[in-house]
């Protein structure tokens, strides 16, 4: 007998879920490793947002209604809270662009607490990654382009009116936390918590399920009650963390566009 079967809870214990069992998912083709559950989910996400834009402003009325009505408070939301705020007068030139990221990371991180689907794409790193690498290099070359390559660095690394002795200190933290800190910490915070998220809302939800349907008894009902309460409020919890997150991630893409194009603020 293997040591993970002695260390194996029995059959009829609660077991909770563990990350492999959660977010290590099985392809949905055979055969095909990388079309699993996270990716087709992507894709769909990519068809929402892209349906909805084009249900929006295709035909776009004086009066808005219906979709177009919902997704123009969406778009006044970024161009105010997000665009112009560190963008200034270039806010429209990048509208597209902040618009894309908001509605689609909403859609990825929305997926976790829809029925059937129940899983937030950015919870698998690699999305996240692929969008802030995406708005890393859009930053570098931008600022490259307005500042030049010399003076896109010295901007950044030797900020003026400082005493000469700082920059031995502050140039290689200000060269560590602009090109090699700022883009990972801006794929793991939306990763993080949506990893996190689904975790807990996996758990509860299995705690209501088991103590209430499989393993019904008088001392575990009101653990599966419980359970059933945190779930409910956590999914609440989380749908808002699921909007937090990508106003985040658009702001901080709007902040490093911006900083490229602005290197005076």
């Amino acid at each position: 007998m293997s040591a993970l079967t002695v260390l194996a809870p029995p059959a009829d214990q609660f077991r909770a879920p563990t990350p492999d069992e959660l977010f290590n998912l099985p392809p949905i083709i055979p055969g095909v490793e990388w079309f699993t559950k996270p990716v087709l989910l992507a894709l769909l996400s990519s068809l929402i947002v892209i349906g909805l834009c084009w249900a929006a402003f295709a035909n776009p009325k004086v009066v808005p209604r219906g979709v177009q009505n919902v997704v123009e408070y969406g778009y006044m939301f970024v161009r105010d809270q997000i665009a112009r705020p560190f963008l200034g007068k270039d806010a429209d030139r990048w509208m597209g662009l902040l618009v894309t990221l908001f509605f689609l990371v909403l859609v990825w991180n929305v997926m976790g607490v829809i029925p059937v689907l129940q899983f937030p794409v950015a919870s698998h790193i690699a999305f996240p990654a692929v969008l802030a690498i995406s708005i890393y290099v859009l930053k570098v070359y931008l600022g490259m382009k307005h500042q030049g390559a010399v003076g896109y660095f010295k901007n950044m690394m030797f900020p003026p009116g400082l005493p000469k002795f700082i920059y031995f200190l502050l140039a290689p933290i200000e060269f560590l936390s602009n090109l090699i800190i700022a883009p990972f910490t801006h794929a793991v915070r939306l990763f993080a918590n949506m990893f996190a998220g689904h975790m807990l809302l996996a758990f509860f939800s299995m705690v209501g399920f088991w103590f209430l349907f499989e393993q019904l008894t008088p001392l575990g009902a009101p653990l599966g009650v419980l359970g059933v309460i945190m779930t409910i409020i956590l999914t609440g919890f989380e749908m808002f963390i699921q909007f937090l997150q990508a106003f985040l991630f658009a702001m901080l893409a709007a902040m490093y566009i911006g900083g490229s194009l602005h290197p005076e603020h």
